[in-house]
């Protein structure tokens, strides 16, 4: 037998034990995750602490989660037009309009929650652009009401823009951008995945109002939600929203505090974390460290993109699932990104030695090592020093 079945054979016996062996799990998941949908797929839900190690309870619990998220995109998202429309709705207040300046009006708070949305959709729009998956349609389209429709209110609020030109015999001409590429929807009834990303954060934003939607949250929930949603098993596939939902939700507790920017400079916040990673390349690599230093070579120039968005814009979506992999897998998963960092510092110590300010700029924020194995052995090397 293959190496590669080898290992199959271990992940699909963990997997389908009647109690996960969650220590023996997080090994094998550490070495990577086998490029078999449903496992990845189930291992990062059990990594993640979204489902416990008796396979008996799964039952229970993901109808709770299940349920509980269909509450949320029933009472969350709030559109006081349709509200309005709902037949037999006797108790909507014919005193609530859009020009309602009641703090309690729903439309002000369908307003408010459009400002966050529009951040959100442009965010979610973007995501993993060198890949179709984002932009074509999902096989689960959400069916509530209201709910399916959140690029549409954000796209009613976008003014066109019109270019007015003169021709040479003085005629103008009015060259609407309606058509533009950026706002261009699939077919009525059909959802994109990058909505379902949208939607996620959107929710997240409205439950959690301490911290609400912070760019590059969606950096985060995408790869969950990729991983989820090509599950080859359609069971799951088809609840790949609620289940990225609360895994991304239980991942940002941990998380949270490096995205809130009154805690950068507290020992929680992500500038704890790049002092953490100053200190710990100086104890490991002292002449890196010193050119660092000598040249103003601040962390929050390189180190702040990778420790935030978990290193999902250095690498191709691929690259970074792997590199998840292990990630997810460390019960301190934040101190094993540090000696990530180190060795990404380290791996390219002669650039760094021998490069200006603007070469090492240039290294850093354009990491030019593509094999992240030798990555990850580095800083699984740096973690035994």
């Amino acid at each position: 037998m293959s190496t590669y079945s080898s290992r199959v054979d271990k992940f699909k016996k963990v997997l389908t034990d009647d109690k996960l062996d969650l220590n023996k799990l997080r090994q094998l998941c550490f070495n990577g995750i086998p490029d078999i949908a449903w496992i990845r797929s189930l291992a990062w839900k059990c990594l993640l602490g979204y489902l416990p190690a008796k396979k008996s309870h799964w039952g229970d619990i993901l109808k709770t989660k299940r349920d509980l998220y269909d509450s949320f995109l029933d009472d969350i998202i709030i559109n006081p037009s349709l509200a309005a429309d709902d037949e037999g709705d006797h108790l909507h207040d014919v005193n609530d309009h859009p020009l309602s300046l009641d703090p309690e009006s729903q439309w002000v708070t369908y307003f408010k929650d459009n400002e966050v949305l529009s951040q959100i959709d442009k965010d979610a729009r973007r995501l993993y652009p060198d890949m179709f998956f984002f932009q074509k349609a999902t096989e689960f389209p959400c069916k509530k009401k209201g709910s399916h429709a959140l690029r549409k209110r954000v796209e009613k609020t976008v003014l066109q823009e019109s270019k007015v030109t003169t021709n040479r015999q003085g005629v103008q001409r009015v060259n609407s951008k309606s058509e533009n590429q950026e706002y261009h929807t699939l077919s009525e009834g059909e959802e994109a995945h990058w909505e379902v990303v949208e939607r996620m954060l959107f929710i997240y934003a409205k439950l959690n109002p301490g911290i609400g939607y912070v760019q590059g949250m969606n950096e985060i929930m995408g790869p969950i939600y990729y991983t989820f949603a090509i599950d080859n098993d359609s069971e799951w596939k088809r609840y790949a929203e609620c289940d990225a939902f609360f895994c991304f939700t239980n991942l940002m507790a941990e998380h949270r505090d490096n995205f809130i920017r009154s805690l950068d400079d507290s020992i929680c916040g992500i500038g704890f974390w790049m002092q953490r990673v100053c200190q710990s390349i100086r104890y490991k690599d002292n002449e890196v460290w010193q050119v660092l230093e000598d040249k103003g070579i601040r962390p929050e120039f390189y180190c702040f993109r990778w420790f935030t968005l978990l290193l999902s814009q250095e690498f191709p979506l691929p690259d970074v699932i792997r590199i998840w992999d292990s990630l997810f897998s460390e019960e301190s998963r934040f101190e094993f990104l540090l000696c990530v960092c180190c060795a990404m510092l380290i791996l390219v110590r002669n650039n760094i030695l021998e490069g200006d300010f603007a070469d090492i700029i240039k290294t850093l924020q354009n990491y030019p090592v593509s094999d992240v194995q030798v990555i990850l052995k580095k800083a699984a090397d740096l973690r035994a020093i």
